[in-house]
């Protein structure tokens, strides 16, 4: 193996200190709903959110001195940026960040804060990484890879280590996968620790590259995912051989589950997770039979979530349970029907927090008014108690 486990031990010894040694932590709500003893490692709690601060750190402690004084460049829209951003400052080294067009502006001035020299260019991933490459030979910089590098694998790996300190009696392993770097150095270390222990990785399904490739089919990936963090065309090819190698298997989770595992940890566990650091939580919803009352770690490897779209995801997941109920009602109107339905809601129990009038475009009649209902309720017996006490008021209701 072009690493061991001595490697990602030393690098535990040589990031000390510049990372935080996060908690592991067992959620009842999060195991009863996973139908599984689940321990959560939390790496979203790192400096900037994520786990990529392992790798970059380690990375960035191994430079020459004549690496350290030409200055590191990176590619990254996200985690690794901010990552390497934040380590090259503390070691006084210069960094600079070439990031797609497309990238949110809190991303990049999250990146310049750490104090990184940000250049947009680029309307993809791919082109970023070509122009981060050119600027690497035409500039004198070090490329830090995100994850084809066995310095950065090695300090991922690091997370392993922890987590069997914690848990030492798990009896499975799950990691989100994007490029490879993060399962790769965790399977190696967990591997040497635990023989036989079992070590997945987790793609979602529009991104299914590393499953692809580890099965010799052409990669075909694309479209939206709340899970862009792991959401990649090229993996690297050191995790690909060493993942052959150890025989990793990768289970691939369809989007909703993501939206399910985020709702669960900010509902369940309080914890805020972006869509790759859920993926792990994602996997044994959508596998029960693999992990049934099975002891199974995985880890948050990111909190990085834009509001609104956590706002999003949990409202989605509030009607996908039924304790969200959205109703549209065809009204005479004439005074007092809007308190008439108001009164039936507040009566059987709900409680309405949205509401949308229309007379004069939507309405089938000019004597009728159309309205949209949106009522919190526990659960889905109430809400049919609620349509229940409407119907018996003679108004006809169709849920949305």
């Amino acid at each position: 193996m072009p690493l061991s486990l001595a490697d990602i031990r030393a690098a535990a010894a040589r990031i000390h200190g510049r990372i935080l040694r996060t908690p592991s932590i067992e959620n009842p709500a999060v195991s009863s709903a996973c139908g599984a003893r689940v321990s959560l490692k939390l790496d979203n709690l790192q400096a900037t959110g994520a786990f990529k601060e392992r790798g970059a750190a380690n990375r960035l402690a191994l430079l020459s001195e004549r690496e350290r004084a030409g200055g590191v460049i990176a590619m990254s829209a996200g985690n690794h940026a901010q990552a390497v951003a934040r380590h090259s400052t503390l070691l006084g080294i210069a960094s600079t960040i070439v990031m797609p067009r497309f990238t949110p502006s809190n991303k990049v001035l999250r990146t310049e804060g750490f104090g990184a020299r940000v250049v947009l260019h680029g309307e993809t991933l791919a082109e970023a990484a070509s122009h981060a490459h050119h600027l690497a030979r035409e500039q004198g910089l070090t490329f830090i890879h995100p994850y084809d590098d066995p310095a950065v694998i090695a300090g991922q790996g690091t997370l392993a280590l922890e987590m069997l300190e914690d848990a030492p009696d798990v009896e499975a392993l799950i990691f989100p996968t994007g490029g490879g770097g993060l399962v790769t150095g965790c399977a190696i270390a967990a591997h040497a620790l635990r023989p036989g222990l079992p070590v997945f990785g987790v793609e979602v399904e529009g991104y299914q590259a590393m499953r692809q490739r580890l099965a010799g089919q052409p990669v075909q990936v694309g479209g939206p995912t709340i899970a862009e963090g792991i959401a990649v065309r090229d993996v690297g090819e050191l995790p690909l051989e060493m993942l052959r190698r150890l025989g990793v298997e990768i289970l691939v989770v369809p989007e909703r589950a993501v939206e399910q595992g985020i709702a669960l940890l900010a509902e369940g566990a309080k914890v805020v997770s972006e869509g790759a650091g859920a993926a792990g939580v994602a996997a044994i919803l959508t596998y029960p039979e693999r992990f049934a009352g099975k002891h199974v770690g995985t880890v948050i490897c990111g909190g990085n979530i834009d509001p609104r779209i956590l706002s999003n995801v949990l409202l989605r997941n509030l009607l996908r349970d039924g304790r969200l109920l959205r109703l549209h009602l065809d009204i005479p109107d004439r005074p007092g029907v809007l308190a008439d339905i108001a009164t039936r809601v507040a009566e059987a129990g709900g409680n309405v927090i949205e509401v949308s009038h229309q007379r004069l475009f939507a309405a089938p009649s000019v004597q009728t008014a159309e309205l949209e209902l949106m009522i919190e309720v526990r659960d889905r017996a109430q809400a049919d108690a609620i349509v229940a006490a409407l119907e018996a008021g003679d108004y006809v209701v169709r849920r949305g």
